[in-house]
């Protein structure tokens, strides 16, 4: 929804469930003039919430996180298997009536930029792991976690060793365009890129200059810098490389227990 339609909507409202609609400070503004009393951001993604807004105007609010880190993980082990094996760029082709055979890539033994290590984050390493690859995780705020054998490093250092770069972060005003020409640079020529995280994480004419010069073999992409993507896009021009549509997190299984966790949150916030 847009900002005009949510400021004539959320005022009517005791509670607030968020999704990907511009929760603006003007929003949060209406909301607090009407019966707005409490807010709660559907997912874990907060980039669209202001959530300083919502404090100034003391309006309870929270996300709902630690609910798809196994689906989204789930669906970036997909895209590593895809890419490293071509199977999308296969089917199209057996579908034209063709019969290719690329050589791929073995996982095991393979290198993984793991660019997050939150929940998604350590979901995606228990897979990658289990492949037999070898895991450098970027975070921050990085916590070792039993059982999960990674190694550490602050981006981009040892960027250089990868063979795939995987991205399974929050966006913040610090990490927008953390992939780009300089890092991209700096990477192994014939890196493979994943993001199934947000797509302004990634500089997209980088992305596109490293691809036509095969800097980059191929990248997955559930997100992108705008979405949709534009049918214009230079992009569609790479056949090998894999589009979603910022559906990672999107099971039955995973809508329905976050919904639950919504609901309930907002509900304890007004004293239901």
């Amino acid at each position: 929804m847009s900002e005009e339609e949510l400021v004539k909507l959320v005022p009517l409202h005791d509670g607030w469930i968020i999704g990907d609609d511009p929760a603006t400070r003007r929003v949060f503004a209406a909301g607090k003039a009407g019966n707005l009393k409490a807010a709660v951001k559907w997912g874990i993604g907060v980039d669209n919430v202001d959530f300083s807004a919502a404090k100034e105007f003391e309006i309870p609010i929270t996300n709902t996180p630690d609910m798809f880190g196994r689906e989204v993980a789930d669906v970036a082990m997909s895209y590593v298997v895809a890419l490293a094996r071509e199977t999308f760029f296969i089917d199209r082709e057996v579908r034209k009536g063709n019969w290719p055979k690329p050589r791929g890539i073995s996982l095991s033994g393979k290198t993984v930029g793991l660019v997050g290590f939150g929940d998604i984050g350590r979901s995606v390493a228990r897979r990658l792991l289990a492949a037999e690859m070898k895991v450098i995780a970027y975070d921050p705020f990085f916590k070792p976690v039993s059982g999960i054998s990674v190694e550490q490093a602050a981006w981009p250092a040892r960027v250089e060793e990868c063979d795939f770069l995987l991205f399974t972060c929050s966006l913040n005003e610090k990490n927008r365009h953390m992939l780009n020409a300089d890092v991209l640079a700096r990477a192994k020529d014939g890196v493979y890129v994943v993001n199934v995280a947000r797509g302004p994480l990634i500089d997209e004419q980088a992305l596109i200059g490293a691809l036509e010069t095969g800097k980059v073999r191929s990248a997955a992409l559930d997100v992108f810098e705008q979405e949709p993507l534009s049918t214009v896009s230079p992009l569609h021009r790479f056949e090998r490389c894999i589009f979603g549509s910022h559906n990672g997190s999107n099971t039955s299984d995973a809508v329905r227990r976050t919904s639950e966790r919504a609901v309930n949150l907002l509900f304890g916030f007004l004293g239901i």
